[in-house]
């Protein structure tokens, strides 16, 4: 009887795990990987970010208006003042994610609570990284293979960096630990991630106490007109207590820190 080598057997054999009839067992490591990990680091709880990946640095934002040519045009120019202005939101993460971060690190205990977690890119993801790295805290990054963006930044603390092939299996861990949500100014992505988390809230399937807030009034009433939803008939007004719209950093964490003290979050994940 001949010895059976590794590449012999299916479970280490990459054309079969990477074929169609692998699939179950891809998504399945997308699910005990991260688990393993995370038991690992002791990591009980998140806070988590989403936010744009397209969002600049004040200082980056800033340069880019300083190197620009003399010749630019009024669209470049236009373009370029108003990724300054959103640069606010990159500061106010990176800011916001360090103010949970210290908050964090004087809980009692030996889980590590309500740890910054975001998808682990640019932007605003970057930022919330970044502020809990330089509050010495560690943090987490749920990155994405994109064909066209860049995965990962150097903010993710060492070995929390965990790459996805599947945006449901990514998004499944972004709420299945989360405490709570901040949702800053975003494109399609953030958009799809805050209407499961709400339509999730809504329907009961995640049956765990949630603060969610909308940072940046201007950008969302101009994005999404709730009160015509409710108006229309197709949510109702009492889903307008789901979330808290903010602009205001101190107001956020308030908002969040006595939601999570006074619920204490321990009830089902879904």
């Amino acid at each position: 009887m001949s010895k059976i080598i590794d590449k012999d057997r299916f479970y280490y054999n990459p054309d079969f795990l990477g074929s169609p009839q692998g699939r179950s067992v891809r998504i399945l490591s997308e699910y005990y990987g991260p688990l393993k990990l995370l038991n690992q680091k002791k990591i009980e709880d998140t806070i988590v970010f989403f936010g744009s990946a397209r969002i600049l640095s004040q200082e980056d934002a800033q340069t880019a208006i300083d190197n620009a040519p003399k010749d630019a045009d009024a669209q470049t120019l236009k373009r370029l003042k108003a990724d300054l202005k959103m640069s606010r939101y990159y500061e106010d993460a990176r800011n916001l994610a360090g103010k949970f971060t210290k908050w964090s690190k004087s809980l009692k205990g030996t889980k590590r609570r309500y740890i910054i977690c975001s998808g682990g890119g640019p932007g605003i993801m970057e930022a919330s990284n970044r502020g809990a790295a330089e509050a010495d805290g560690i943090n987490v990054g749920l990155t994405i293979s994109l064909p066209f963006e860049s995965s990962g930044n150097k903010w993710i603390s060492e070995d929390l960096d965990m790459k996805f092939h599947y945006f449901f299996m990514r998004k499944f861990w972004f709420l299945y630990l989360a405490k709570a949500l901040i949702v800053w100014p975003g494109g399609f992505g953030t958009l799809d991630e805050l209407m499961e988390c709400l339509t999730l809230i809504q329907t009961q399937k995640i049956q765990k106490r949630l603060p969610i807030v909308l940072y940046g009034k201007e950008f969302w009433n101009n994005v999404i007109n709730w009160d015509y939803l409710v108006e229309s008939g197709t949510i109702s007004e009492d889903d307008l207590n789901l979330f808290h719209i903010s602009d205001d950093i101190n107001d956020t964490y308030n908002y969040v820190t006595k939601f999570i003290e006074k619920h204490q979050l321990k009830g089902p994940n879904f």
